[in-house]
């Protein structure tokens, strides 16, 4: 019997057509949850892009990122160390909350971080590259659909991996290529209608520096010099100096690209060029794979409902201070790269304020309408970003702890202003500090050349941010010996073990 009230040619043309509305409005639904393409490169420092004013890399893809969205031109890491900030950037919390202290401790299976948040809402989720959270462990992690990775740094060629729980998998090849390779594959999938969430974890620009060949000898007729910065060492702590002829001294071995060291000739400067030409010919790499990832991202019309995060995990100390690698709490070892492309968040913006890793996983997932982390420390700038925040921050504090195993940094506990930057070296046992300190006014003297800690006219300066240190730790649960750290057994000459280098 036909239906009176459904004649056969209109029933179909009904069903279409709500089912037509219904996929519309899951769609339209779904557009509403932006997908999120998260970059991390490793040591990169704040201004080893184009757009940033770097006079020799040009990196045009990365720029891209910037020129149509927003680069946080004052973004720090609060500790400058891989592990550490990486744990600060998944879960929005300091490392003494998250308790990834060093290079070698696992980030906690029940810590909430922005992805296994996602993942809990409804995301696919997908890490893969570098995770260097727990020195020898290759296992998949808690809180991602899909996860690839491999023990300790991983090689720039011919690395092994463990994919997705396969284990013992050496994929040739230049890493930022296979890893490029792994998130397109990746990004094809049918995630079944989910808003996707990619991590893609570079090993680039990390020490031992390899570029690819195409990119080895690109900056050959580049000059490098060490910095001015590294002969102004007078009016700084003693440990600066004896740090000059160790693994972190511009004297030392540099990762290897010196043989014979120390050496303090003049000459030995060109081993120090070598390096520093090394360094960015990796980076060159890394702005073709962004090139590769939004280009897939255009061409499938993903682009502009997909929050693309270009991000360092710390700063890098490329001479400064007669320092190489980061951990200390001087400018080129705090700052980092941030450059965001949603176009909800403006177009061509340039951010002053200062933002911290720790204000990343509370950004992503309030852009992603997601339930935030229960006791973060750090703030989401999407308000900033769209209408201003005039209670955001003008002050913030940094920690790092002494490492047995790189004996070259002291404990280092320090405030951070709009201006003004005091540096301190507890010893660890609640004794005085047995290493000066330091204080530089930021705006007259961004480069730090001037230490102003012991200048008389500065004396109450110093006393007032010194409360305003301590103010800081005591609020974040730090106050006095709940501030637990290691003692500083001093700067040490010998190389640390080759496994961990």
């Amino acid at each position: 019997m036909k239906s009176k009230l459904f004649p056969p040619i209109a029933l179909v043309f009904w069903i279409g057509a709500t089912t037509s509305i219904l996929t519309c409005s899951s769609s339209f639904a779904a557009e509403k949850r932006p997908n999120v393409l998260f970059i991390l490169c490793d040591d990169i420092r704040w201004n080893a892009m184009s757009c940033a004013g770097h006079p020799a890399l040009k990196t045009p893809q990365i720029d891209r990122i910037s020129k149509e969205g927003v680069r946080f031109e004052n973004m720090f890491c609060t500790t400058s160390l891989c592990s550490p900030s990486r744990a600060s950037i998944l879960s929005g919390m300091y490392a003494h909350r998250h308790g990834v202290r060093d290079n070698f401790t696992e980030l906690p299976a029940n810590l909430t971080h922005w992805p296994s948040r996602l993942t809990s809402e409804g995301y696919d989720t997908a890490y893969m590259g570098k995770w260097h959270m727990g020195e020898n462990n290759d296992n998949p992690r808690a809180g991602f659909s899909f996860f690839a990775t491999h023990k300790g740094q991983g090689k720039y060629f011919d690395t092994e991996w463990n994919v997705n729980g396969e284990a013992g998998k050496v994929i040739p090849g230049y890493y930022t290529t296979v890893v490029t390779d792994m998130a397109l594959d990746w990004l094809k999938r049918d995630h079944t209608g989910k808003p996707w969430a990619l991590c893609v974890g570079h090993k680039a620009p990390h020490s031992f520096y390899t570029p690819e060949e195409k990119y080895a000898h690109t900056f050959d007729s580049v000059r490098v010099q060490y910095p001015s910065s590294a002969f102004k060492l007078d009016q700084k702590p003693a440990w600066i100096k004896d740090r000059l002829y160790t693994w972190h001294g511009i004297y030392g071995p540099l990762f290897d690209w010196r043989k014979q060291f120390p050496d303090d000739r003049p000459e030995a400067v060109k081993d120090f060029e070598n390096m520093v030409h090394g360094y960015w010919g990796t980076i060159l790499s890394v702005d073709d794979s962004v090139g590769r990832l939004l280009k897939h991202l255009e061409d499938t019309r993903q682009l502009d409902n997909t929050v693309v995060v270009f991000m360092g995990d710390n700063g890098l100390l490329e001479g400064e201070h007669g320092m190489v690698d980061k951990r200390t709490a001087h400018e080129a070892s705090l700052r980092v790269p941030l450059l965001v492309r949603y176009p909800a968040l403006g177009k061509g913006k340039v951010v002053p304020q200062q933002a911290l890793t720790v204000d990343v996983a509370p950004s992503i997932l309030d852009l992603c309408g997601a339930k935030p982390i229960e006791n973060v420390q750090g703030k989401s700038w999407v308000k900033l970003l769209k209408g201003g925040d005039s209670s955001w921050r003008t002050s913030w504090f940094y920690e790092y702890n002494y490492e047995k195993q790189f004996p070259y940094t002291p404990n280092v506990r320090a405030l951070r202003t709009d201006q003004w930057k005091y540096i301190r070296y507890p010893h660890g046992d609640g004794s005085p500090d047995r290493h000066d300190g330091e204080l530089y006014d930021l705006k007259a003297d961004p480069d730090e050349l001037v230490n102003l800690a012991k200048a008389p006219n500065q004396a109450s300066r110093v006393t007032a941010l010194q409360k305003e240190l301590n103010g800081l730790l005591s609020a974040a649960g730090l106050a006095g010996s709940a501030d637990k750290m290691p003692i500083d057994e001093g700067i040490k000459k010998e190389l640390p073990d080759q496994k961990i280098r």
